[in-house]
């Protein structure tokens, strides 16, 4: 695979929404070390916080959600795809979150 364009993340924050041991997590955070996506790790079940934030600003209860900038959420995962991960629809959801 080729390394993707990511120069539009620069300076901006990713929150990595997670916990250890969540394969949509794992899957996540493998692809950004990868591909040298800078972001800090946020564990929901270390930071009991960080859990009531997630659901109640997205309604969501599920991880990975990356939360840039502060504002705004975009998932981490693709449950409605077979491998529940496509790396050009999280760039081009990340790319939206930026502008």
């Amino acid at each position: 695979m080729a390394s993707p364009d990511i120069t539009f993340l620069t300076g901006h924050r990713l929150d990595v929404y997670s916990f250890e041991g969540c394969p949509d997590c794992t899957r996540l955070k493998r692809w950004m070390d990868a591909f040298g996506v800078a972001h800090r790790e946020v564990d929901i079940h270390e930071e009991p916080a960080a859990a009531e934030k997630l659901e109640s600003e997205t309604g969501k209860q599920a991880v990975p959600f990356i939360l840039v900038d502060d504002k705004t959420w975009v998932r981490g995962y693709h449950k409605e795809l077979p491998g529940r991960f496509d790396a050009k629809l999280l760039l081009e959801e990340l790319k939206r979150a930026v502008e």
